[in-house]
């Protein structure tokens, strides 16, 4: 019997119940990961389970080993809470999936406190804390693979969902930082912008699109970037239906301020400059800060 890619590991997968989590959880356990399974516990069935256990059960009914967990990803135990789960359950934990995310639209000029603080906490803070909590286990393994799920909101911005928008460039950031922090250690980060059809987006997605961004179709970028044998760090890769592209962050060309007041159009006219100029890609902020120095010099 042919070896899976996964046999032997064991992964996280918060948001796994529905949709992009669902199709993740999936996937690993069809590449033979063992999962822990986590979407918080809203809705149950006549039964009394809830997406968390449906597709913990869907796994195992398979063949293959799952559980199921229900904590929030903005309680601060969570992080912690899974790693012991998979712990317990497994006896390791060697993946990181960070799916779990709420949207919770409001136009800009209309935005509350409170809805921006719980899109945060869940998106940012939620992501962060389960990404903590498992990178400090896989840096004494020596060994672990984290996929951070984002989106190209967070690239670009998107109107009506400001705090989506910003928490998800957050976790670009996020995931960025932990990748130059982790590589050394064996601990390997990188984050997906994937366009699915979900719960989530189905209200904003053209009916035309629906079929051919499914959630299942992205399920393979995330096997791939926690596959043992890949070395990739720090990606930031956008993904839907049977197509990706690689994303970045790009400083252009340094251009030097003039002496004294800056009139817009000058402005204007440097930046046009500086498009013109070569890309500059960094692993991080300190590599760029030297690279302008330099130039300056």
């Amino acid at each position: 019997m042919t070896a899976l890619a996964l046999d032997g590991r064991v992964a996280v997968v918060t948001g796994g119940g529905k949709g992009l989590g669902r199709a993740f959880a999936l996937h690993l356990a069809e590449l033979g990961a063992a999962v822990v399974v986590n979407n918080r516990h809203r809705v149950v069935d006549a039964d009394g389970l809830s997406a968390a256990d449906h597709v913990a059960r869907e796994i195992t009914d398979a063949g293959g080993r799952a559980v199921a967990d229900h904590g929030d990803v903005a309680d601060h135990g969570t992080g912690p809470a899974l790693v012991a789960t998979a712990l317990d359950a497994f006896g390791r934990l060697d993946i990181c999936v960070t799916s779990a995310g709420i949207s919770s639209p409001q136009m800009f000029h209309r935005t509350t406190a409170e809805n921006f603080e719980h899109v945060m906490a869940v998106n940012v803070t939620g992501t962060a804390l389960v990404a903590a909590a498992a990178s400090a286990h896989m840096r004494e393994a020596g060994f672990g693979r984290i996929v951070m799920i984002a989106s190209a909101a967070g690239l670009h911005g998107e109107p009506t969902v400001s705090a989506y928008a910003a928490s998800k460039g957050a976790v670009i950031a996020l995931a960025r930082t932990v990748a130059a922090e982790g590589e050394r250690r064996g601990v390997l980060t990188n984050v997906l912008l994937p366009y699915a059809h979900t719960q989530m987006t189905q209200e904003g997605m053209d009916p035309a699109h629906t079929d051919a961004m499914r959630s299942e179709l992205v399920a393979p970028v995330v096997g791939a970037l926690v596959d043992p044998a890949c070395t990739l760090n720090g990606e930031v890769i956008v993904a839907g239906g049977t197509g990706l592209r690689s994303a970045d962050a790009v400083e252009h060309g340094t251009v030097r301020l003039p002496d004294g007041p800056l009139a817009p159009a000058d402005l204007a006219e440097l930046l046009a400059t500086s498009r013109s100029g070569p890309d500059h890609r960094y692993g991080h902020a300190q590599d760029a800060f030297l690279d302008l120095a330099a130039d300056l010099a």
